[in-house]
């Protein structure tokens, strides 16, 4: 790679994406920070006049994110890393959501990753030994009471982009699927959109509040470090847990499938196929 990167990432006007933004620039590198609403990224493009370059981006829109990433390449000659991080959150139980809820969510948290790992694919392919981050969730294993929809749109985005990196190794794009942990990310805020309750449901809610409680996680500055570290591996790993908690949250709860799956096997050997 280059000493001096070029690094595309989309959802970059706050929380992980804004984080990833800042270290890169830090390093040295140029960023193109792609968000819905860039007017956060004001004092940045200030800071790093040459080196960002802020571009208004819904990446439910397909033509728009491949328009985009156009521009996006030309202004610096080529991408290096695509930081595919852009999301949001609907927070309801199943029942609870409407269609045109759980079709936006997946348009923004599923599509609009496809969308953004199709167009810059081109690019990073003509330059070979490139980097594609897709950002997924520790969750993505399984779905959690009234985050059903969230775990769901990620896991998609998981197997798809597992089926994306066998696909683009022989052009030497490494991807590497970035599950990660819970930061302070305002997703459960400004990021969420939210379902009507239901009475029936009261219950489940106050249980998953009471034990979630009110830790927001840790800055998402702390994970910056190690995206950027990841990125520079020359070969990095298929899947990356990211958060300390985190990997042990996800050993256990693979742990518990297998002890599932192990105490039912009788009844799963029965059938023949």
């Amino acid at each position: 790679m280059p000493s001096t990167r070029t690094w595309f990432i989309t959802g970059a006007s706050r929380g992980l994406g804004r984080a990833f933004a800042e270290a890169a620039l830090s390093a040295g590198d140029r960023v193109v920070a792609a968000a819905r609403d860039v007017g956060p990224l004001t004092g940045l493009a200030e800071k790093y006049p040459d080196r960002l370059l802020a571009l208004p981006l819904d990446v439910s829109d397909r033509r728009a994110v491949f328009e985009t990433v156009e521009r996006a390449a030309a202004a610096f000659d080529g991408l290096d890393i695509v930081v595919n991080n852009a999301g949001g959150l609907l927070y309801g139980m199943v029942e609870e959501a409407t269609e045109e809820q759980i079709r936006d969510h997946l348009d923004v948290n599923f599509f609009g990753a496809v969308w953004v790992a199709q167009a810059v694919l081109p690019h990073l392919r003509a330059r070979g030994s490139k980097r594609l981050l897709q950002v997924t969730s520790m969750g993505s294993g399984g779905g959690m009471a009234s985050v059903g929809f969230y775990a769901a749109g990620k896991a998609a985005l998981d197997s798809v982009s597992e089926a994306l990196a066998m696909e683009v190794e022989q052009f030497g794009v490494k991807v590497t699927i970035v599950q990660m942990g819970g930061y302070a990310t305002g997703l459960f805020t400004s990021g969420t959109t939210a379902t009507a309750p239901d009475p029936a449901y009261a219950g489940l809610r106050t249980r998953l509040e009471e034990m979630w409680g009110d830790d927001a996680g840790p800055d998402p500055s702390e994970a910056a470090p190690v995206l950027l570290e990841l990125a520079a591996l020359p070969d990095p790993p298929r899947r990356l847990i990211l958060g300390n908690r985190s990997f042990d949250i996800v050993l256990e709860m693979d742990r518990a499938r297998a002890e599932q799956y192990r105490a039912w096997e009788t009844l799963s050997r029965m059938a023949p196929g």
